[in-house]
């Protein structure tokens, strides 16, 4: 599941970086991130509500939520035409979450947790705390967010996707 998750995070962050770059117009990047978002969610829904009740599972299932969500406003305010601050406030909440799950990895090094998925949640808090700044406080900062976002997609999503899919590294 992890795999699949990340491929198609990868691929929706790389989308939206060329958006947020102007390459890419705004109808076109609802599809991509309304796709990313639902099986996003569907995939949380599975950990969620899986029949072992393991905590890990359901952890992660409570994180992705937040990722799904987010995609699926970007998706939903493209037909809304809203101006995203209130999607700006969320960015911030999944930035500060984010943060809270870097941190307490980092301290949680030996135990499981790999150098990798530390950086991914550094990575994520950044982007979404940028997402923040970008939306709810207006800061003219769409093509600094749009190659960070690249980057994220690139190194966050993609590669450790591909990787994983093709039982090339295994994360934990």
């Amino acid at each position: 599941m992890l795999g699949l998750t990340l491929l198609y995070v990868g691929a929706v962050l790389f989308v939206n970086g060329l958006w947020l770059l102007g390459k890419i117009e705004d109808k076109e990047v609802a599809v991509i991130n309304l796709l990313v978002g639902f099986l996003s969610f569907l995939i949380a829904i599975y950990l969620v509500f899986n029949k072992s009740q393991d905590l890990n599972l359901i952890s992660a299932g409570a994180f992705t939520f937040l990722f799904a969500f987010t995609y699926i406003w970007v998706g939903a305010n493209q037909f809304l035409k809203s101006n995203s601050k209130g999607l700006g406030w969320f960015c911030f909440f999944v930035s500060l979450t984010a943060l809270t799950i870097a941190l307490n990895s980092t301290f949680k090094i030996s135990m499981d947790i790999s150098i990798w998925s530390i950086f991914n949640w550094y990575a994520w808090s950044v982007l979404w705390f940028l997402f923040f700044v970008m939306l709810s406080l207006s800061k003219n900062i769409q093509r600094q967010v749009g190659l960070f976002t690249i980057f994220c997609a690139v190194t966050t999503g993609w590669i450790p996707g591909l990787l994983i899919l093709q039982n090339i590294y295994e994360i934990y």
